[in-house]
């Protein structure tokens, strides 16, 4: 523990001052990294939930140790980590391609309500080494992840009149260690006969134009093309 903070880890009103600022600061510092990317929670819903985690565990603390209630001192701080489980879904949405967005900024959110926590009970060290460990994460380890290489993932559509073919299609990208990411299926219009369209989105090393070749010699399948 720093000794710099020792005269203001209690409840007297410099101390919560300093503390309801620094969860401010905090949660402002990584807001303002989410903001520059558009992302859909920026600076001050980051200040907002930090601070509302700050003033959460203030309260814990006044009622346990100025109030003399006999009550859980954990109490309130967890039910501020559950609340922000709700908050940071809000942030998550599924686009066009089935690809997830948002993940990343709601567990910053989640992390800021807990540095506020930590910030409100007096542990400044804490509060702010996650605060910096929080803006590397969504900076350097961002560019880091930039430059993974990822399993290449498309999607193919099938048109076929035998509803065994299809087994065939997922059997063979099976056995080719491919995984399927998404499998739409529904009966084809204005057709003289039963025909389906199957769109299967897949993810692996198989290029895609040789898929699509191998898919049109089976049997039963009409036509294949990439999407």
């Amino acid at each position: 523990m720093l000794p710099l903070f020792d005269g203001i880890r209690a409840l007297g009103l410099g101390a919560v001052a300093v503390k309801t600022l620094m969860a401010c600061l905090c949660g402002t510092l990584i807001g303002l990294e989410r903001s520059s990317k558009n992302r859909p929670a920026g600076f001050r819903t980051h200040t907002l939930v930090c601070l509302a985690a700050a003033l959460a565990a203030l309260t814990s603390l006044y009622i346990f140790l100025e109030m003399k209630l006999p009550s859980d001192i954990s109490r309130i701080g967890g039910q501020v980590i559950s609340g922000l489980g709700f908050i940071g879904a809000g942030t998550i949405i599924i686009t066009k391609r089935m690809t997830i967005k948002g993940l990343t900024t709601a567990a910053g959110l989640w992390t800021t309500g807990v540095i506020g926590l930590a910030i409100g009970s007096g542990y400044y060290e804490l509060g702010l080494l996650g605060t910096a460990l929080v803006l590397v994460a969504e900076t350097w380890l961002a560019r880091l992840g930039s430059t993974i290489q990822h399993t290449p993932e498309y999607g193919v559509e099938v048109l076929y009149n035998e509803k065994t073919s299809l087994d065939q299609v997922l059997r063979f990208c099976k056995d080719n260690r491919m995984s399927i990411v998404n499998l739409t299926i529904h009966t084809a219009e204005d057709v003289p006969q039963a025909e389906y369209i199957a769109r299967v989105r897949l993810r692996g090393n198989l290029r895609q134009d040789a898929l699509v070749a191998r898919i049109q010699q089976m049997p039963g399948i009409m036509t294949a093309m990439g999407l």
